[in-house]
């Protein structure tokens, strides 16, 4: 018929089929996010988290470093940077504590040493921030940063020099620390040689660690380093006598329990040790 006019033929596919498609691919994606979520590695989630809270500004500092913090290697609950606990000033400190003392009389004595505990966190927070200070006017200080670690424990301030996946502290096999290894140290040395703390050094070693050459043994690998450890202090400036024990112990307590093989266990201590200062004359039986 002329004057009918033909509707013109669509073709393709209908508009609400698109839609529909699209938004079955977004149902998708939501299920696959979900399923992802739920199977949760703690670690790497904190990662994300911070990195997310890193680029929206909510805070700072988020992931954990050694002497800064530690990215990159899992770390136990009680690791801590000491150096950010709130700290009176010293001089406040001191001025409180020759107060009380005029007060006391004779018992001041007897009262400063009952408060020798109050002081110890002040002198452990020191010590972090001297060390801090020391290592950071190193250039190659942020490629090894994640290998120091900082701990406050009931002993007294433990400082860890530990491995990471391709940065060792010490040669492979050998007692032999890298240069590197060996200017923290040397950093080290004037500032514990000025704490009245005596001091323990601790050398570890990895479950599976490579063998020394033989007839040599974990043991004595992991001891030859804590010692070479404290030759290194000793030559910087740290008094013989300061030094309480040197100590090797192989892989008999890793520092990640759950994972003995994994590398950051390879590390030497060394513990400021926490002890209650020497009577006075007069105190004394």
């Amino acid at each position: 018929m002329t004057g009918r006019k033909r509707k013109k033929h669509q073709s393709g596919v209908p508009g609400w089929m698109v839609t529909f498609a699209d938004l079955m691919a977004l149902l998708v994606v939501f299920f696959v996010l979900i399923i992802s979520f739920s199977i949760q590695d703690k670690e790497k989630l904190q990662v994300v988290a911070g990195s997310i809270q890193e680029a929206f500004g909510i805070k700072d500092v988020s992931k954990k470093r050694g002497i800064i913090e530690v990215e990159g290697i899992p770390l136990r609950d009680y690791m801590k940077d000491v150096s950010r606990s709130p700290q009176d000033l010293d001089s406040d400190f001191a001025q409180a504590q020759h107060d009380e003392n005029r007060r006391q009389g004779p018992e001041a004595d007897t009262n400063s040493i009952l408060k020798a505990d109050i002081e110890k966190p002040r002198q452990f927070a020191t010590a972090a921030v001297s060390l801090r200070q020391a290592w950071q006017e190193m250039p190659e200080i942020t490629d090894v940063s994640s290998n120091i670690i900082l701990e406050e424990t009931e002993d007294g301030l433990n400082i860890l020099l530990i491995d990471q996946e391709g940065r060792s502290m010490f040669k492979e096999g050998s007692k032999f620390p890298y240069e590197t290894t060996r200017r923290l140290l040397a950093k080290m040395a004037p500032i514990l040689s000025r704490l009245p703390n005596r001091i323990h050094v601790t050398g570890h070693t990895t479950a599976g660690q490579a063998k020394a050459s033989f007839p040599n043994t974990t043991w004595d690998l992991s001891a030859d380093r804590a010692n070479v450890a404290r030759q290194i202090l000793s030559e910087y400036g740290v008094p013989y006598d300061q030094f309480h024990g040197v100590t090797g112990k192989a892989d008999i307590e890793p520092l990640f329990p759950n994972d003995p093989y994994l590398i950051a266990n390879r590390r030497v201590e060394i513990l400021l040790m926490a002890e209650a200062p020497p009577l006075p004359s007069s105190l004394r039986p």
